[in-house]
């Protein structure tokens, strides 16, 4: 117990007598006091005493399907920032293959009675992935907010970057430098914002099948797409993300191919260091600073007690344009 209150005590900058009144509910502490005693007891892992159980934490789950893609830890870092300027701790769930899964993630958080919970990208953007964990949040009320394109009827408000758009202002851009063969390196067949980003593309020009890959989001399974795409005589990529952009750009010089003489690539995110490629990346930029503060008034919102509709608020990105697109090659 000593070590308990020495321990809190030192996380909160206060007396140990202080953590003491908080724990025994005596009077005599400001409620910003006692709330930050409560989360660093939820932070360093020890129970609530019984009488304070009822009483949600003044913690955030902030779940990440992985922190490879800079897009994610640039996420956390908007998000987690603009949390802690309301008194709310934020608490990092990243997944790893093999390791905590998504699930996993939910019913941990549930027994630290977080306030809520904020998905940046996840099984909620599949269509055929196991979502009960959503709905068990949904059945305790928790507060939640999903980043980017997630499935129907899940009920929870997002907020995500417009892949329509996106792919319109990419696809002009190719087709103003003459690429008739654009093509598509998009995640699964499941994923809802690969699923927006195909059908935009196909409002807006032709794209056969053959012109349309699949793959895991990675370097690898952008250059394992892209390297069929090439066969097929694409000389135009749009890809759903910077690492499968990435991708293209090794496949393309793997086969003797220039980029972007031969090929042209435009990303999707403008994620950290795209700029300190080589050939600096054209990319579309997702407004990071705007849809964080955004999650994070949504959830707030929530957490404080208000009507939150479950609709998608869509935020419009912006093309970048770099060293990776140039005029088509000539025939």
């Amino acid at each position: 117990m000593t070590r308990r209150l020495a321990e809190v005590a030192k996380k909160v900058g206060v007396s140990e007598a202080t953590v003491s009144r908080v724990l025994n509910g005596k009077p005599g502490v400001s409620e910003p006091t006692r709330q930050a005693v409560l989360s660093a007891l939820d932070v360093l892992g020890y129970e609530r005493p019984t009488q304070l159980r009822g009483e949600r934490a003044r913690l955030v789950g902030l779940v990440l399907p992985e922190l490879q893609n800079p897009i994610f830890p640039a996420f956390a870092e908007v998000i987690g920032g603009a949390l802690a300027q309301l008194g709310l701790t934020p608490v990092l769930c990243t997944q790893t293959r093999g390791g905590v899964s998504e699930a996993d993630y939910v019913t941990l958080l549930l027994q630290q009675q977080v306030s809520g919970v904020v998905f940046a990208g996840g099984l909620y953007a599949q269509a055929d992935a196991p979502h009960d964990h959503y709905r068990q949040l949904a059945e305790r009320n928790i507060p939640v907010v999903l980043v980017n394109a997630a499935i129907e009827h899940l009920g929870f408000p997002g907020v995500s970057c417009d892949d329509a758009v996106a792919v319109e202002q990419s696809w002009r851009h190719l087709a103003s430098l003459g690429h008739e063969r654009i093509g598509l390196v998009l995640g699964p067949g499941d994923h809802v914002p690969s699923a927006r980003k195909l059908a935009a593309a196909r409002a807006v020009g032709h794209v056969p099948d053959e012109f349309v890959a699949r793959a895991m989001f990675s370097i690898e399974g952008g250059h394992a797409a892209a390297a069929r795409l090439i066969d097929r005589g694409v000389t135009g990529f749009i890809c759903a993300s910077d690492p499968l952009a990435l991708g293209v750009v090794r496949a393309a010089r793997r086969k003797g191919l220039d980029v972007p003489s031969r090929i042209s690539v435009v990303g999707y995110d403008d994620s950290a260091l795209m700029n300190c490629t080589e050939p600096p990346l054209t990319t579309v930029r997702q407004p990071i600073e705007a849809m964080g503060k955004a999650v994070v008034e949504l959830l707030n919102a929530q957490i404080s007690g208000g009507s939150v509709a479950a609709q998608e608020l869509l935020f419009e990105p912006e093309l970048v344009v770099r060293g990776s697109t140039a005029q088509a090659p000539r025939e």
